[in-house]
């Protein structure tokens, strides 16, 4: 696979790391992170549409494959692999990413996400720049980490105002 974009970004937390860790299993197996993947997703190819045109937003998620969340030493990660479609119907990975989990003191943790991304095949030959992908994965990482974050943060548990 060729064109793709090296992504990267990270959220603290204030929430410990173990009590981090358990929530983020929990999200990976009740499908909550799935959900937070179509919404990420959907809200890149709805900025890709706004710096494009109308043809990026025909882009949709075809499937999220989540690894099962792993722990080395004092990390815990989940690898990401997002299939989509294009507007022509052609089937194209557009993230290959891991979501991690580290300790950031006592009462801390940190989430990040790191991989790469490809942008809908398309929309190549139409002037998509540097800077409109940019964009577009930014709303991508931005989205899927702050609604992971909340979730960590937050838990379903809780009472909600």
């Amino acid at each position: 696979m060729t064109g793709h974009t090296a992504v990267g970004d990270r959220v603290a937390l204030n929430v410990g790391f173990r009590a981090a860790r358990t929530r983020l299993r929990s999200l990976a197996r009740d499908g909550m992170l799935e959900s937070a993947c179509e919404v990420a997703y959907g809200e890149g190819v709805a900025a890709l549409g706004e710096l494009v045109g109308p043809a990026a937003r025909l882009t949709r998620l075809a499937g999220t494959c989540l690894a099962d969340l792993t722990e080395t030493g004092d990390r815990a990660h989940i690898a990401l692999q997002w299939d989509a479609i294009d507007a022509d119907g052609t089937l194209f990975t557009a993230l290959l990413a891991d979501l991690m989990l580290v300790p950031a003191g006592e009462q801390a943790s940190a989430l990040s996400l790191a991989g790469a991304y490809w942008p809908p095949p398309g929309l190549t030959g139409a002037g998509l720049g540097q800077v409109t992908v940019n964009c577009c994965i930014t709303a991508i990482t931005g989205s899927l980490l702050d609604t992971v974050a909340c979730a960590l943060g937050h838990p379903a548990d809780q009472g909600r105002q």
